[in-house]
């Protein structure tokens, strides 16, 4: 028992044991203190910069938080972590890997609030002045009151900025998105077997088919849809954008990566 375990830990690269680790530990700990009532994500959970609940340090803390309502979302962005990350931790090296983790789950997480900031000044440039002013003084009482505006237009702006106001983003999906395409990027050729899809599929198309998933149902921004959809192509594009200056810089050293 003790040899095959001590097999498994050896056969995940450390940064990306540890960070698996720590996510189930932060999961944990929430299920903990939600049971008790007490909601650690309303701390350490990404709010948007105007809500009075958002502080700087969840820009970081967020992409180490999941919903503690269910397993599912920590467990396929861990077992993403596990399958990809400790691949690229062994090409990279487990500093290289960490910066790049950490740094597509920012730009997710900035990624995420640009389309918040973008979506509401569209909404705000359908209306008025005067009805934009309406919603931003009187709006919250009537959401509190369980009513809405009959112009749709003043509706929808109401809605966002609620949102805005009260939601919270968490999850490493984000890095894991980062994760995926740097896999693509750097084992564009190598087959997976993705259930529910009966055939394998090369890395590279499948990162390409998710990323226009993502963007599809984020444009489509489905009522109800709770999932976010920007910040995983945040992730994505983060994640591009540094692979490809990495491979032009250490071509220039003479060096793959």
């Amino acid at each position: 028992m003790n040899q095959s375990n001590r097999g498994f830990f050896s056969s995940v690269s450390p940064v990306t044991l540890n960070l698996i680790i720590i996510n189930v530990i932060i999961w944990l700990s929430q299920t903990l203190f939600l049971s008790r009532g007490i909601d650690i994500s309303s701390y350490l959970g990404l709010h948007y910069y105007t809500s009075d609940s958002f502080y700087p340090h969840q820009l970081i803390t967020y992409m180490f938080l999941h919903d503690p309502r269910g397993i599912t979302h920590v467990l396929f962005n861990m077992f993403a972590v596990f399958m990809f990350g400790r691949t690229l931790e062994m090409v990279w090296g487990g500093k290289r890997f960490l910066f790049y983790y950490i740094l597509t789950g920012l730009g997710a997480g900035i990624a995420n609030m640009l389309v918040m900031f973008f979506r509401i000044k569209y909404a705000e440039m359908q209306l008025s002045p005067e009805m934009v002013t309406d919603v931003y003084v009187k709006g919250a009482t009537l959401i509190e009151k369980g009513l809405t505006y009959n112009e749709p237009a003043m509706a929808r702006l109401n809605e966002l900025l609620y949102i805005s106001n009260i939601g919270c983003t968490v999850g490493a999906s984000g890095a894991v998105f980062g994760i995926l395409v740097a896999f693509g990027m750097l084992f564009p050729n190598v087959e997976l077997m993705i259930i529910p899809i009966p055939i394998p599929i090369k890395a590279k198309f499948f990162v390409i088919g998710y990323g226009v998933i993502e963007l599809l149902l984020g444009v489509w921004d489905k009522a109800g849809d709770n999932i976010a959809h920007f910040a995983h192509l945040g992730g994505l594009i983060t994640g591009l954008i540094l692979v490809l200056y990495w491979k032009k810089t250490n071509k220039k050293n003479g060096r793959f990566y």
